[in-house]
């Protein structure tokens, strides 16, 4: 199922949604997080103007998310002038599985207008992720990914930062549901300084997004900038600057993360 595909599973149901996960989209026994937070974010999406962007969004990834149809509930908390504020849950029965807040705002009468722009990465050997069934987490067959720079997971590498080329095989215009899936895509740095497979997830994941449509920028040739800035007791913290094709700033990532080795 591409990415577009899951997308439009999102169906109204009474005071809340549901939604389909399939296989193709799990990073070991739970979906891949940007799947998750996309399909929150179509439902919340509904509770928002759509000429509104979506400035920032909080998600905490509580228990696992498996294959299947998973509900989804969202709720306006505050819509001010300029702001509203959404929350959003993935639910099973009672069970909360990842909660969410977004931001929507309205842009705003600025004198300051300026944008971080995009450092030349020079890559002596680009290595490509190659998707192996049984091997790798199933959400990556639907990726393109090249490291420009940095380490491979699990490559016993000592590398603390990774330059990555994404590419995303889907059809249609970009949105800011797709602009998740690059953001979340790479796998905590800390698990390229493994020699062999460790398991890891995500805790806690924040999104600043820099612009206000994304239709412009098509899905091939994405760079994703990411740093390693802590490691300890088995929590790790790293950052990551999103680029659109042609060096386009997108968005600001930061995430808390779990390595259980």
């Amino acid at each position: 199922m591409r990415f577009s595909e899951a997308m439009q599973t999102v169906t109204r149901h009474g005071d809340g949604w549901q939604a389909t996960v399939s296989e193709d989209w799990l990073q070991g026994r739970s979906a891949f997080g940007g799947v998750q937070a996309a399909l929150a974010l179509r439902a919340m999406r509904e509770l928002v103007p759509a000429d509104m962007p979506l400035r920032t969004l909080q998600v905490t990834f509580i228990a696992p998310v498996s294959a299947g149809s998973v509900a989804i509930r969202a709720q306006c908390l505050r819509a001010g002038r300029s702001v509203i504020q959404v929350e959003a849950s993935l639910c099973d029965g009672e069970q909360t599985l990842c909660r969410l807040l977004g931001v929507f705002g309205s842009a705003r009468p600025s004198a300051l207008d300026f944008q971080p722009e995009q450092p030349p990465v020079v890559a002596v050997t680009p290595q490509e992720l190659r998707y192996v069934e049984g091997r790798m987490p199933a959400f990556t067959q639907h990726f393109r990914a090249r490291w420009l720079r940095g380490d491979l997971p699990f490559s016993g590498g000592r590398q603390r930062d990774s330059v990555l080329q994404l590419s995303l095989r889907d059809d249609g215009p970009p949105d800011e549901t797709h602009v998740l899936a690059f953001a979340d895509f790479i796998p905590p740095i800390a698990l390229s300084m493994f020699a062999a497979p460790t398991p890891g997830s995500s805790l806690t994941w924040m999104l600043e997004l820099l612009r206000d449509r994304y239709d412009d920028l098509g899905l091939d040739d994405w760079r994703v900038d990411a740093n390693l800035i802590a490691a300890r007791d088995g929590y790790t913290n790293q950052s990551v600057m999103l680029w659109g094709p042609g060096g386009e700033p997108v968005a600001l990532s930061r995430q808390s993360m779990v390595v259980f080795g």
